[in-house]
């Protein structure tokens, strides 16, 4: 065995007053003792001026007094410290080596941030794989039972149920949670809303008449079936009978990018306020998932071809994550928009009886309900947690093609081919109907502003409403002709505050109405 020591302080140590004993065998059984409670005490004594060497037990007896094995001098090791301070190195001796460290020690900092980055994403990744799972889903439900969980949107042939019928994963208990929240949030914040200050006046919107006009879709399929207005930009969309969308700055009045993919019509388009997303809705039964770029460039992120029939409505949640889309197969499919995947597609009401195919939809302003117009007059309101029908509205004549909300989340206005009917959300009735043209002449288009103070209905001209309540009356404050000789209004929507209007004819252009420019020219 070998013994290690430092020049200062000695594995095994005992205290000086020991040193007496170190004659007879009485004293070297007491310093065997000591030293076997010391090896169990310590290994370092930090006291080097109260010591044993335990090398003089080695010189006098020749063997460890622990072990009582044969110990030499030779078997006792010195252990050697370096106190010496490590010198800089070479880079840091100059000016131009430490610049190098620095610009070491930059590079090294962007690549860290870089994987952060991208670990943070795979982990954003991960948290959206892992709401889209739901809790405690039931295994295998079939596509015509109100609710398709537990599958994923994958090739024709894949995740097929009983019937031959798709299954879905189903809204997750996380989704819930997260339009739950959302719900609080915004019901919070509407208490408090006032109307804007900015808010154009009732007697501005009576003096509005046409300001520009521009032709945007092909004269060989006029038309233009839907209209959105980007929530922050002076943006406009439409939708044309030409297969195209198309994307419109109204500052400048250029088209800034040509949509181009579906096979029919363009029935329904939508902004979605985050990441340049954008959707449409086509009669060739596909839904399409565009993002633009800093170019104006749109690119299509996806393609869903969840639907059997002709897309009739998109309507994006509050959360900006989410979206539904009603077709005309009688079902409605809640997405989630960053993965595109259908994670619950809802048709029948009821078994006993075939389902007519949705015309419109769209959300209510807190998230958790949904409007849907049918072919056959019905409005249906819906818990979109639950996915159930909660309440039908019966009354309309003809199909519902457009549904509204307003701001303040009471009302709702829905159209169809007998006019506007008004209802009450707090007590689920019908409060007051317009109907504001021939008995063959439907309303195409029914648009509450975003304050929630106007209403516009169009059909063969539109007319504006000043915003009452259920007992004060809803006074009509302009009428505005349709330009387009084609006596079919298809769409109407309110710009910022009330500011313009962009109206979609079956003629091939774009509308604005709005103040007159002094000084300008109605093109």
């Amino acid at each position: 065995m070998s013994i290690s020591f430092s020049p200062d302080l000695f594995i095994f140590a005992a205290p000086h007053s020991i040193r007496r004993h170190a004659g007879g065998a009485r004293g070297f059984e007491e310093i065997r003792t000591f030293v076997r409670e010391t090896i169990d005490r310590t290994t370092y004594i930090e006291d080097p001026a109260s010591f044993f060497i335990i090398f003089l037990f080695a010189q006098e007896y020749g063997k460890c007094p622990v072990t009582g094995e044969p110990l030499t001098m030779e078997d006792i090791v010195s252990v050697k410290t370096n106190k010496a301070v490590k010198p800089r190195p070479v880079q840091a001796a100059s000016i131009p080596g430490m610049l190098g460290l620095f610009q070491n020690h930059d590079a090294a900092c962007r690549v860290i941030a870089r994987v952060k980055k991208e670990r943070d994403e795979a982990r954003a990744l991960l948290a959206q794989a892992e709401r889209q799972i739901p809790l405690n889903a039931p295994a295998g439900v079939p596509v015509n039972a109100s609710v398709v969980s537990n599958g994923k949107r994958a090739a024709e042939d894949e995740d097929l149920g009983p019937g031959g019928k798709r299954i879905r994963p189903g809204i997750s208990a996380a989704i819930i949670e997260e339009l739950t929240e959302c719900n609080a949030v915004l019901s919070g914040q509407r208490k408090k809303r006032q109307i804007p200050p900015t808010l154009a006046s009732k007697e501005s919107l009576m003096s509005y008449t046409q300001i520009s006009s521009h032709p945007l879709h092909k004269t060989n399929k006029p038309g233009i079936l839907s209209v959105d207005i980007h929530p922050t930009k002076d943006v406009i969309a439409t939708g044309g009978v030409d297969t195209n969308a198309i994307i419109f700055d109204r500052s400048s009045g250029q088209i800034l990018s040509t949509l181009s993919g579906h096979t029919k019509k363009v029935t329904c388009v939508k902004f979605v306020p985050r990441d340049e997303l954008f959707i449409t809705g086509s009669g060739d039964k596909t839904v399409r998932v565009w993002r633009g770029s800093e170019n104006d460039d749109y690119s299509c992120l996806h393609v869903l071809k969840d639907h059997t029939a002709e897309v009739q409505a998109v309507s994006v949640h509050a959360t900006h994550n989410y979206f539904v889309t009603a077709s005309m197969d009688a079902t409605w499919c809640f997405y989630d928009i960053t993965s595109g995947m259908c994670l619950s597609q809802v048709q029948k009401v009821d078994d006993s009886a075939a389902e007519d195919g949705y015309t419109s939809a769209a959300f209510h302003p807190d998230g958790l309900i949904l409007g849907t117009g049918t072919s056959g007059a019905a409005v249906r309101i819906w818990d979109v947690k639950t996915q159930t029908n909660v309440a039908t509205f019966d009354g309309h004549v003809g199909p519902v093609t457009a549904i509204s909300f307003s701001e303040n989340g009471y009302f709702l206005a829905t159209a169809a081919r007998d006019g506007v009917k008004l209802w009450d959300l707090r007590k689920l009735k019908n409060f007051r109907s317009f109907s504001p043209y021939e008995p063959n002449t439907p309303t195409n288009s029914v648009e509450f502003d975003h304050s929630g103070a106007y209403l516009a209905i169009a059909g063969s001209d539109i007319r504006i409403y000043n915003v009452g309540s259920v007992k004060q009356e809803w006074d009509c404050i302009n009428t505005l002709p349709d330009l387009s000789g084609t006596d079919r209004i298809t769409s109407v929507k309110f710009g910022v505050d009330a500011k313009y209007l962009a109206v979609g004819t079956m003629d091939r252009n774009l509308r604005f109405f709005g103040l007159p420019v002094a000084g300008a020219e109605e093109p």
